[in-house]
């Protein structure tokens, strides 16, 4: 109760805050109105308010996955819900409870360092804990979702937190029931599965050539052998403004890729559910002449196609209209549309 009581008091809104640090392309933005929110007692106090002014809101994280306007009108939920614990332990698996402001990478390295393995392929992926299942974010052959027992949220709709297991958050390839519900569901804990039994998961052709010699890599080899693949195939934000990947891996029925392939004989794909096949979107964005492309203060990063940067200066409509040559194009050249990953603010 006194937590809460604090929590309450404490809450404060910034008027006018600038963004820049908060999102990872590094554009210029400016929140009218901000909340930083660092236990979950304080949202329904925030939203009563917020509902009562009729304001657009939105949640925010690290950052790394929003395309952001230089105004965001209304409330901005700055989601800064600190800590993680193991809660938990059966024969089978050992459970965590974690804060949805955490730092995602920071947490797949503390899993690692209290000997809990299986998140190390998902390991540098920028964000946060809470934004992680709403993407669902996946890399190298593992999904989030794989991991995830239930997660706390704040149901604006019902003004109450509920919690929700893993089936009832449809997860999907970069999809999942708050992705689908957008500004009904806050995520402020998520409760990971950790099963005690562990395998290398090296299949994806970038880990298996780094591990070709090794056929057994230990937790910790994995984890950095992702860092430096990420490392070298993907820019620093804090180097040069970046979302990572723009747009996801298409999935298209085996008809289509069966034909594409016959014009296109070193098409880049992926198995998928039956009857479907997965393309790399960066070897078509490649393929078409994208990558190492500048527009003016905008550009497509010279070491991975899949990936739209900012030079310094560049806007949200400069990213966009980058992009929507690029889907163009890829449409004209192998008739697959392109779906931007990041959301739009």
């Amino acid at each position: 109760m006194n937590r809460a009581l604090n929590a309450l008091q404490s809450t404060k809104s910034t008027r006018n805050l600038g963004l820049k640090h908060r999102n990872t392309f590094g554009f210029e933005v400016s929140a009218e109105l901000a909340y930083d929110i660092t236990v979950p007692e304080q949202i329904p106090e925030v939203m009563s308010e917020i509902a009562k002014q009729k304001l657009a809101w939105r949640v925010l994280g690290g950052g790394s996955n929003v395309i952001l306007p230089k105004i965001l009108a209304g409330a901005t939920l700055l989601m800064n819900i600190a800590g993680q614990e193991i809660i938990s332990a059966d024969d089978k698996n050992t459970y965590l409870s974690v804060g949805g402001g955490v730092n995602w990478h920071e947490f797949v390295a503390w899993t690692l360092e209290h000997d809990l393995p299986g998140l190390e392929n998902l390991a540098l992926i920028p964000g946060t804990v809470g934004a992680a299942p709403i993407q669902n974010i996946g890399a190298y052959g593992v999904e989030v979702a794989e991991y995830i027992d239930s997660i706390i949220v704040f149901d604006v709709k019902d003004q109450a937190f509920v919690t929700l297991t893993k089936d009832a958050c449809c997860f999907a390839y970069r999809d999942s029931y708050f992705k689908q519900n957008p500004q009904r569901f806050i995520v402020t804990q998520v409760v990971f599965k950790i099963p005690k039994s562990w395998k290398p998961r090296i299949h994806y052709a970038d880990l298996a050539k780094q591990f070709f010699e090794n056929a057994n890599p230990s937790p910790e080899d994995i984890f950095l052998a992702v860092c430096k693949i990420r490392t070298h195939k993907l820019p620093d934000p804090k180097v040069i403004g970046n979302a990572g990947s723009f747009f996801q891996n298409p999935i298209i029925p085996i008809e289509q890729f069966e034909a594409l392939l016959k014009k296109h004989v070193d098409l880049v794909s992926y198995p998928d559910l039956p009857g479907k096949r997965k393309l790399a979107a960066g070897w078509l964005i490649d393929q078409c002449g994208f990558k190492g492309q500048r527009l003016g203060s905008v550009g497509v990063y010279e070491n991975q196609a899949l990936v739209l940067v900012n030079h310094g200066g560049g806007t949200a409509q400069d990213v966009l209209s980058l992009a929507q040559s690029i889907q163009d194009k890829v449409r004209a050249e192998f008739g697959v549309s392109l779906v931007i990953e990041p959301n739009l603010f």
